[in-house]
């Protein structure tokens, strides 16, 4: 099995460890990315209040200044990049997106705040697509049972210490190159049909962000 290469991911949360919430935008936490020099692909899973790539680049103004998301009608990337203040550009960001980021120094990326008040979900089309695992499936401990979920036979992650993506495939039943993922952990996924994934949307149950992967 691949070792799980792509920045660790830690999920604590303030407060008793006893507590449960009833709403999910009562529980504050955090994830941690740790990003290299160069390319890194990372998740929003908190609500921190970024509403466009530039909120996000401007919180981390000297360290980052170039932001992409996948655009699904195309196929292909998009990039906001700092032009001196001004993000050409720039796109909106919201619960569970998933980015490529640049880099110029290692540092760690935090998502923190209150979770959102939904799980995040995807509109999948036929094709490559971005998305997160949401924080209330932390049933999901590999890139296979991604696939077998939403019926697709490739799902990759970015190995920022190759620069490069590194990919799953399902073999009838068997997925070679397979790789742990964890909740808050971005990847690619190339869906066969459109679909919502996941579906149906399940609330968020607490007792499962005590423990961090």
């Amino acid at each position: 099995m691949k070792k799980f290469i792509l920045p660790l991911l830690l999920l604590l949360f303030v407060g008793s460890l006893f507590a449960v919430e009833s709403e999910p935008s009562a529980v504050v936490g955090y994830v941690k990315y740790d990003c290299v020099a160069g390319l890194n692909f990372v998740a929003l899973p908190m609500d921190q209040g970024y509403a466009w790539a530039s909120d996000l680049g401007t919180a981390y103004t000297g360290l980052t200044d170039a932001i992409s998301y996948f655009d699904t009608a195309l196929q292909d990337w998009n990039t906001a990049v700092d032009l001196g203040g001004f993000w050409d550009g720039d796109f909106e960001v919201g619960n569970g997106s998933a980015l490529l980021m640049y880099a110029y120094e290692p540092f760690s990326f935090y998502s923190i705040g209150d979770m959102f008040a939904t799980n995040a979900s995807y509109n999948l089309v036929t094709g490559l697509n971005t998305a997160m695992v949401p924080l209330n499936r932390s049933d999901l401990a590999w890139a296979g049972d991604i696939g077998t979920e939403i019926g697709s036979d490739a799902i990759s992650y970015f190995d920022s210490s190759l620069q490069d993506w590194s990919t799953a495939v399902d073999l009838g039943g068997f997925w070679d190159g397979d790789f742990e993922v964890a909740i808050g952990f971005p990847f690619l996924a190339y869906a066969w049909s459109d679909t919502v994934w996941p579906t149906p949307v399940r609330n968020i149950d607490s007792n499962l962000l005590r423990t961090s992967k």
